[in-house]
């Protein structure tokens, strides 16, 4: 018996359409953050709490899709519709892709603002573990491997959003209707 609203072989249950668009949603919010708050000259108060909300946003956007992963693991996914062999292999391919950048993106933003010398305190009330010491040398690296893994995620979730928009309009195979709720 499913314990799930909503779910059945073909489509996603409600669980795991919530944390996939609170997922869209964070990242969304920690992206145009992230974009707003580098465009604003020297350190001003505003940009200090920006950077802040922007870590923060990151930190949770790594808890949920630990989540998110730990529920597609255990729940498993619908199977998928009538499609193309290369089709089939593309989407697990741009899955695991999403899944490994939604891990990397914020993990090596925690690791540039270690490499910086700023701990991550989680709202303000939490302090992060400290897992490395400032390190001048590699908070360059860190910062350029944090953008780069942003714009990689980024045009990933753009051929992500083509392709269930494809699939919707195009193909009419319902594949974007199994994650809407």
């Amino acid at each position: 018996m499913n314990n799930d609203v909503l779910e059945t072989p073909s489509r996603y249950g409600l669980t795991a359409i919530v944390l996939h668009w609170l997922v869209a949603a964070l990242i969304g919010a920690a992206f145009t953050l992230g974009v707003v708050m580098v465009d604003i000259p020297g350190l001003t108060p505003t940009k200090l709490r920006y950077f802040s909300w922007h870590k923060w946003l990151g930190v949770t956007v790594l808890a949920v899709v630990g989540l998110r992963l730990l529920w597609r693991l255990w729940r498993g996914v619908p199977p998928p519709v009538t499609m193309a062999r290369w089709q089939q292999r593309a989407s697990a391919i741009g899955h695991a892709l999403l899944y490994g950048l939604m891990f990397a993106v914020p993990l090596a933003g925690y690791f540039y603002s270690l490499a910086a010398g700023v701990p991550v305190v989680y709202f303000g009330i939490w302090p992060l573990p400290v897992l490395m010491e400032a390190d001048p040398v590699l908070k360059p690296v860190l910062k350029q491997l944090h953008i780069t893994l942003v714009y990689s995620m980024l045009a990933v979730i753009i051929v992500h959003i083509l392709a269930a928009l494809k699939h919707h309009f195009i193909d009419r195979d319902g594949v974007l209707k199994r994650m809407l709720p």
